[in-house]
Protein backbone atom coordinates (compact mmCIF):
# COMPACT_ATOMS: atom_id res chain seq x y z
CA UNK A 1 0.00 0.00 0.00
CA UNK A 2 1.45 3.16 -1.45
CA UNK A 3 1.89 6.22 1.62
CA UNK A 4 0.21 9.29 -0.32
CA UNK A 5 2.53 12.24 -0.02
CA UNK A 6 1.24 15.49 1.82
CA UNK A 7 1.96 18.63 0.90
CA UNK A 8 0.98 22.21 1.72
CA UNK A 9 -2.32 22.36 -0.30
CA UNK A 10 -3.39 19.33 1.66
CA UNK A 11 -3.28 21.70 5.03
CA UNK A 12 -6.44 23.58 5.52
CA UNK A 13 -5.85 26.89 4.97
CA UNK A 14 -5.96 28.51 8.09
CA UNK A 15 -3.17 25.93 8.94
CA UNK A 16 -0.75 27.12 6.17
CA UNK A 17 -1.10 30.64 6.77
CA UNK A 18 -0.29 29.48 10.51
CA UNK A 19 2.47 28.24 8.99
CA UNK A 20 3.86 30.81 6.81
CA UNK A 21 3.77 33.19 9.42
CA UNK A 22 5.50 31.12 12.03
CA UNK A 23 8.59 30.94 8.86
CA UNK A 24 8.08 34.78 8.32
CA UNK A 25 9.11 35.17 12.47
CA UNK A 26 11.87 32.76 12.84
CA UNK A 27 13.05 34.27 10.04
CA UNK A 28 12.82 37.87 11.15
CA UNK A 29 13.95 36.32 14.80
CA UNK A 30 17.51 34.70 12.81
CA UNK A 31 18.02 38.23 10.92
CA UNK A 32 17.67 40.24 14.19
CA UNK A 33 20.10 38.28 16.30
CA UNK A 34 22.46 38.94 13.03
CA UNK A 35 21.39 42.55 12.84
CA UNK A 36 22.55 42.72 16.56
CA UNK A 37 25.44 41.26 16.04
CA UNK A 38 26.53 43.52 13.45
CA UNK A 39 25.91 46.26 15.63
CA UNK A 40 27.95 45.05 17.88
CA UNK A 41 30.80 44.88 16.13
CA UNK A 42 30.26 48.16 14.94
CA UNK A 43 30.15 49.73 18.11
CA UNK A 44 33.28 47.79 19.03
CA UNK A 45 35.03 48.94 16.06
CA UNK A 46 33.78 52.43 17.03
CA UNK A 47 35.32 52.60 20.00
CA UNK A 48 38.83 50.96 18.74
CA UNK A 49 38.37 54.32 15.78
CA UNK A 50 38.13 56.90 19.35
CA UNK A 51 40.32 55.13 20.79
CA UNK A 52 43.31 55.30 18.01
CA UNK A 53 42.04 59.14 17.70
CA UNK A 54 42.53 59.90 21.27
CA UNK A 55 45.99 58.45 21.65
CA UNK A 56 47.76 58.01 18.58
CA UNK A 57 48.84 61.87 18.71
CA UNK A 58 48.82 62.18 22.52
CA UNK A 59 52.18 64.02 23.57
CA UNK A 60 54.59 61.72 24.53
CA UNK A 61 55.08 61.07 28.41
CA UNK A 62 57.43 58.94 30.23
CA UNK A 63 56.61 55.03 30.58
CA UNK A 64 55.90 55.37 34.55
CA UNK A 65 52.84 57.37 33.72
CA UNK A 66 51.51 54.87 31.77
CA UNK A 67 52.86 51.95 33.23
CA UNK A 68 54.07 51.96 36.88
CA UNK A 69 56.66 49.24 37.53
CA UNK A 70 54.40 46.05 38.42
CA UNK A 71 51.41 47.33 36.59
CA UNK A 72 50.09 46.38 33.43
CA UNK A 73 49.22 48.34 30.50
CA UNK A 74 45.68 49.73 30.91
CA UNK A 75 43.12 48.81 27.42
CA UNK A 76 42.37 52.85 27.05
CA UNK A 77 46.48 53.59 27.54
CA UNK A 78 46.69 51.33 24.00
CA UNK A 79 48.98 53.74 21.12
CA UNK A 80 50.16 56.09 23.53
CA UNK A 81 53.36 57.54 23.23
CA UNK A 82 56.05 57.07 25.41
CA UNK A 83 59.48 58.17 25.68
CA UNK A 84 62.39 55.54 26.57
CA UNK A 85 65.93 56.69 27.30
CA UNK A 86 68.47 53.67 27.80
CA UNK A 87 70.40 51.38 25.38
CA UNK A 88 69.28 48.94 22.73
CA UNK A 89 70.29 45.15 23.78
CA UNK A 90 71.03 44.35 19.71
CA UNK A 91 72.46 40.94 20.25
CA UNK A 92 68.97 39.73 21.51
CA UNK A 93 66.57 41.32 18.75
CA UNK A 94 64.30 38.54 17.11
CA UNK A 95 62.27 39.01 14.09
CA UNK A 96 58.55 38.40 13.57
CA UNK A 97 57.21 36.26 10.82
CA UNK A 98 55.02 35.97 8.08
CA UNK A 99 53.81 39.43 8.46
CA UNK A 100 51.58 41.30 5.36
CA UNK A 101 53.67 44.19 4.60
CA UNK A 102 54.90 45.93 1.14
CA UNK A 103 52.74 42.69 -0.73
CA UNK A 104 54.70 39.85 0.67
CA UNK A 105 55.60 38.02 3.89
CA UNK A 106 57.67 40.58 5.68
CA UNK A 107 59.56 40.57 8.97
CA UNK A 108 59.14 42.58 11.68
CA UNK A 109 61.90 43.68 13.69
CA UNK A 110 62.33 43.18 17.47
CA UNK A 111 64.81 44.49 19.71
CA UNK A 112 64.35 44.99 23.29
CA UNK A 113 65.44 48.23 24.84
CA UNK A 114 67.04 48.48 28.37
CA UNK A 115 65.58 51.38 30.01
CA UNK A 116 67.95 53.68 32.18
CA UNK A 117 65.85 52.36 35.33
CA UNK A 118 66.32 48.86 34.53
CA UNK A 119 62.90 47.78 32.96
CA UNK A 120 63.24 46.17 29.61
CA UNK A 121 60.59 47.38 26.74
CA UNK A 122 60.15 45.10 23.60
CA UNK A 123 60.13 47.63 20.42
CA UNK A 124 58.60 46.46 17.24
CA UNK A 125 61.64 49.28 14.74
CA UNK A 126 59.68 48.29 11.55
CA UNK A 127 59.73 45.50 8.78
CA UNK A 128 61.80 44.68 6.29
CA UNK A 129 60.92 42.37 3.42
CA UNK A 130 62.42 38.76 2.23
CA UNK A 131 65.36 38.27 0.76
CA UNK A 132 65.76 38.26 -3.40
CA UNK A 133 67.20 34.79 -3.29
CA UNK A 134 66.37 33.45 0.40
CA UNK A 135 63.20 33.41 2.67
CA UNK A 136 65.00 35.48 5.50
CA UNK A 137 65.67 39.34 4.78
CA UNK A 138 69.19 40.04 2.77
CA UNK A 139 69.81 42.66 5.98
CA UNK A 140 68.87 43.93 8.45
CA UNK A 141 69.08 47.80 9.77
CA UNK A 142 70.84 47.61 13.00
CA UNK A 143 69.45 50.04 15.80
CA UNK A 144 71.63 53.21 17.48
CA UNK A 145 74.62 52.17 19.54
CA UNK A 146 74.80 53.82 23.33
CA UNK A 147 72.87 55.74 25.01
CA UNK A 148 69.10 56.60 22.79
CA UNK A 149 66.03 58.40 23.31
CA UNK A 150 63.01 56.20 21.65
CA UNK A 151 59.29 57.44 21.62
CA UNK A 152 57.38 54.88 20.79
CA UNK A 153 53.30 53.73 20.91
CA UNK A 154 52.53 51.09 23.35
CA UNK A 155 50.59 48.06 21.95
CA UNK A 156 49.53 44.81 24.04
CA UNK A 157 51.26 41.78 23.02
CA UNK A 158 49.73 39.10 21.14
CA UNK A 159 48.47 35.96 21.70
CA UNK A 160 49.98 32.51 21.08
CA UNK A 161 48.96 30.84 17.92
CA UNK A 162 46.07 28.67 18.70
CA UNK A 163 47.40 26.39 15.32
CA UNK A 164 51.00 25.87 17.58
CA UNK A 165 53.24 26.79 14.49
CA UNK A 166 56.51 27.76 15.12
CA UNK A 167 59.29 29.22 14.04
CA UNK A 168 63.07 28.93 13.43
CA UNK A 169 66.11 30.57 15.83
CA UNK A 170 65.91 33.94 16.09
CA UNK A 171 62.36 34.19 14.61
CA UNK A 172 58.65 33.98 16.56
CA UNK A 173 55.48 33.51 14.75
CA UNK A 174 53.79 36.37 17.00
CA UNK A 175 54.45 38.99 18.56
CA UNK A 176 53.38 37.09 21.93
CA UNK A 177 55.62 38.61 24.86
CA UNK A 178 55.85 34.83 26.62
CA UNK A 179 57.32 33.39 23.30
CA UNK A 180 60.14 36.60 23.18
CA UNK A 181 60.99 35.83 26.68
CA UNK A 182 61.90 32.50 25.69
CA UNK A 183 64.58 33.74 23.12
CA UNK A 184 65.93 36.21 25.41
CA UNK A 185 68.77 35.75 28.47
CA UNK A 186 67.64 34.94 31.68
CA UNK A 187 68.27 38.21 33.21
CA UNK A 188 66.69 40.19 30.10
CA UNK A 189 63.88 37.65 30.21
CA UNK A 190 63.16 38.33 33.80
CA UNK A 191 63.25 42.17 33.39
CA UNK A 192 61.15 42.51 30.41
CA UNK A 193 57.45 44.29 30.06
CA UNK A 194 55.20 42.03 30.22
CA UNK A 195 51.76 43.20 29.20
CA UNK A 196 53.00 45.70 26.17
CA UNK A 197 55.72 46.46 23.67
CA UNK A 198 56.23 49.48 21.78
CA UNK A 199 55.93 50.47 17.68
CA UNK A 200 58.88 52.70 16.60
CA UNK A 201 58.07 56.59 16.63
CA UNK A 202 61.10 57.85 16.77
CA UNK A 203 65.26 57.38 17.60
CA UNK A 204 67.28 60.09 18.77
CA UNK A 205 70.29 59.51 17.61
CA UNK A 206 68.68 58.92 14.15
CA UNK A 207 70.66 56.01 12.33
CA UNK A 208 71.24 56.12 8.98
CA UNK A 209 69.25 53.46 8.09
CA UNK A 210 65.98 52.08 9.78
CA UNK A 211 63.54 49.16 8.82
CA UNK A 212 60.20 50.24 7.20
CA UNK A 213 57.49 51.77 9.09
CA UNK A 214 54.47 50.03 10.39
CA UNK A 215 51.43 51.74 8.66
CA UNK A 216 48.84 53.63 10.90
CA UNK A 217 45.82 51.91 11.78
CA UNK A 218 42.96 51.93 9.15
CA UNK A 219 40.43 54.10 9.86
CA UNK A 220 38.02 52.38 8.13
CA UNK A 221 34.99 51.90 10.06
CA UNK A 222 33.79 48.25 8.29
CA UNK A 223 30.78 47.26 6.79
CA UNK A 224 29.56 46.20 9.97
CA UNK A 225 26.64 49.12 10.00
CA UNK A 226 25.32 48.18 6.66
CA UNK A 227 25.67 44.67 7.52
CA UNK A 228 23.28 45.09 10.08
CA UNK A 229 20.53 47.45 8.09
CA UNK A 230 20.56 44.65 5.58
CA UNK A 231 19.48 42.14 7.84
CA UNK A 232 16.83 44.37 9.58
CA UNK A 233 15.38 44.85 5.68
CA UNK A 234 15.89 41.35 4.93
CA UNK A 235 13.45 40.66 8.11
CA UNK A 236 10.99 43.31 6.50
CA UNK A 237 11.21 41.51 2.96
CA UNK A 238 10.76 38.16 4.66
CA UNK A 239 7.00 39.18 6.01
CA UNK A 240 6.23 40.95 2.49
CA UNK A 241 7.29 37.41 0.83
CA UNK A 242 4.37 35.95 3.04
CA UNK A 243 1.50 38.69 2.71
CA UNK A 244 2.77 38.06 -0.95
CA UNK A 245 2.12 33.91 -0.92
CA UNK A 246 -1.15 34.75 1.10
CA UNK A 247 -2.73 37.47 -0.97
CA UNK A 248 -1.77 35.36 -4.29
CA UNK A 249 -3.39 32.65 -2.65
CA UNK A 250 -6.74 34.06 -1.96
CA UNK A 251 -6.84 35.48 -5.05
CA UNK A 252 -6.51 32.18 -6.85
CA UNK A 253 -9.27 30.57 -4.21
CA UNK A 254 -11.43 33.81 -5.33
CA UNK A 255 -11.11 32.82 -9.50
CA UNK A 256 -12.23 29.30 -8.33
CA UNK A 257 -15.23 30.72 -6.38
CA UNK A 258 -16.08 32.68 -9.77
CA UNK A 259 -15.32 29.86 -11.99
CA UNK A 260 -17.45 27.45 -10.12
CA UNK A 261 -20.24 30.11 -10.44
CA UNK A 262 -20.46 30.63 -13.47
CA UNK A 263 -20.10 27.29 -15.10
CA UNK A 264 -22.16 25.35 -11.83
CA UNK A 265 -19.49 22.95 -11.94
CA UNK A 266 -16.81 22.43 -8.93
CA UNK A 267 -13.50 24.10 -9.43
CA UNK A 268 -10.84 21.94 -10.41
CA UNK A 269 -8.24 21.72 -8.03
CA UNK A 270 -5.85 19.73 -9.84
CA UNK A 271 -5.69 22.76 -13.01
CA UNK A 272 -4.44 26.39 -12.15
CA UNK A 273 -7.73 28.85 -12.99
CA UNK A 274 -5.80 30.22 -16.33
CA UNK A 275 -6.26 26.30 -17.47
CA UNK A 276 -9.79 26.22 -16.99
CA UNK A 277 -10.67 29.70 -18.62
CA UNK A 278 -8.49 28.48 -21.96
CA UNK A 279 -10.55 25.01 -21.79
CA UNK A 280 -13.57 27.13 -21.37
CA UNK A 281 -12.37 29.60 -24.24
CA UNK A 282 -11.03 26.52 -26.83
CA UNK A 283 -15.15 25.03 -26.51
CA UNK A 284 -16.27 28.56 -27.23
CA UNK A 285 -14.55 28.07 -30.36
CA UNK A 286 -15.15 24.53 -31.47
CA UNK A 287 -18.93 25.30 -31.39
CA UNK A 288 -18.38 28.13 -33.49
CA UNK A 289 -16.83 26.78 -35.77
CA UNK A 290 -19.73 23.83 -35.93
CA UNK A 291 -22.69 26.70 -35.64
CA UNK A 292 -20.50 28.01 -39.21
CA UNK A 293 -20.17 24.58 -40.51
CA UNK A 294 -24.49 23.67 -40.10
CA UNK A 295 -25.29 27.04 -41.93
Amino acid sequence: MSRRSVSMQDLPRAGRWAIYVALAVVFAIACAFLSNWQFSRNQERSAQLELVERNYDAAPVPLEQVIAAGAELDAADEWRPVVLTGTYLSDEGVLVRNRPHGGTSAFEVLVPFEVVNGRVVLVNRGWVPPGQDQPVPDAVPAPPEGVTTVIVRLRPGEPIPASGRGAPDGQVPTISLDLVAETLSPATADALERSAYGVMVSEDPVPAETPNALPAPSEDPGPHLSYAIQWILFAIMGFIFIGYVIRTERRHRREEAEDTAATGEPADAARPPAARRKRDRDAEDEDALLDAANR
